[in-house]
């Protein structure tokens, strides 16, 4: 049983040794390109892009989705929007660059707060609040809380409600104490990175993935152990969360723009997008033939369009709407270029 005990000891420091030399490795590759700010106690981690002279939309926060980080948000919106809007990108707590905090980040109530803290660092006093995917949670909590913040709501293929069914298993492994964290830290590294490829395809299916993504948007950097928890933390805790808050939804007063395709992959628009349609007084629901689970890449001139609309700017919203539909029912392998 000693040699066996050796054997097994060897191989755990051996995977802890792999994964922490990858993740060194991916910082390298993806180096921080924001600014590390104390909230009080920890450091959230963002890009701020002032205001240019073409200036005609409020100030804009992005919060990016799961297994995220800000360079995902950044590459699809800085150039759209370059000179237009103050904007603000973020590292969620425990993602990217950002550090995680205490417990109240294991849920999207303490992640809102912290960018609403980050928000008065930087002297942002009102915003529209653009939220993909897990960052649709984290949007309508901070719309909900921080109500004299938000100027609007932009969610893209939101999650928000309970769903039927559960979370990948790797999600609940790694949620577990101990067990867990020998998981982050030895298989989330090499598995993680075979997954890669395929995972960011499916994504954007059934449009295509830009073939920069990957090394623009650093989806590595999730591989991270430290990362993987905070994201399995989150990933976990979300169903019981959005049990006893999706019935809160009617009180947001904040004008609200819901971007969604009806062949989302990752998150049942059903469920989620008409959900929030039906649940946010006065909400505009924009449902998009042929897209998949990223209108912020392949539909960015809707969300343009959107936060014109919310600008009170005189933008037809569904004429947009109805062009990028048609583009991509005529032509599925386009991404569009707002």
């Amino acid at each position: 049983m000693f040699p066996v005990a050796l054997l097994l000891i060897g191989l755990l420091l051996t995977g802890i040794a792999y994964s922490l030399w990858h993740a060194r490795a991916f910082t390298r590759r993806f180096p921080n390109v924001g600014e590390l700010i104390d909230i009080g106690g920890y450091h959230m981690n963002s890009v701020h892009l002032p205001v240019g002279e073409r200036a005609d939309l409020p100030p804009v926060v992005f919060i990016h989705g799961a297994s995220g980080n800000l360079l995902d948000q950044l590459h699809a919106f800085a150039p759209a929007l370059d000179g237009r809007a103050e904007m603000l990108f973020v590292d969620r707590p425990g993602h990217g660059y950002s550090e995680r905090g205490g417990a109240t980040n294991d849920l999207p109530d303490g992640q809102a707060a912290a960018i609403a803290a980050l928000m008065e660092k930087r002297g942002i006093r009102r915003a529209i609040i653009v939220g993909h995917s897990f960052g649709g949670a984290i949007a309508a909590s901070f719309a909900l809380h921080h109500p004299e913040k938000t100027a609007g709501l932009v969610l893209l293929a939101p999650a928000t409600h309970p769903w039927p069914g559960g979370i990948d298993w790797y999600y609940h492994l790694t949620a577990l104490p101990f067990v867990g964290w020998l998981f982050a830290h030895t298989l989330v590294t090499p598995l993680g990175q075979r997954r890669i490829e395929r995972g960011t395809r499916s994504i954007f299916s059934p449009n295509p993935r830009p073939a920069d993504y990957i090394d623009k948007t650093g989806p590595h950097l999730v591989l991270r152990p430290s990362t993987f928890l905070s994201n399995a933390r989150d990933i976990a805790n979300l169903h019981a969360y959005l049990t006893t808050t999706a019935s809160r939804y009617r009180e947001i007063a904040a004008p609200t723009v819901i971007i969604t395709g009806d062949s989302d992959g990752i998150v049942l628009a059903d469920i989620h997008s008409r959900g929030l349609a039906r649940d946010i007084p006065g909400s505009q629901l924009v449902w998009i033939g042929n897209l998949g689970h990223k209108p912020d890449y392949v539909v960015t001139d809707v969300v343009v369009a959107a936060l014109e609309k919310l600008a009170g700017q005189p933008t037809d919203l569904d004429e947009i709407k109805r062009r990028a539909e048609a583009r991509l029912i005529a032509r599925p392998g386009e991404v569009s270029q707002a």
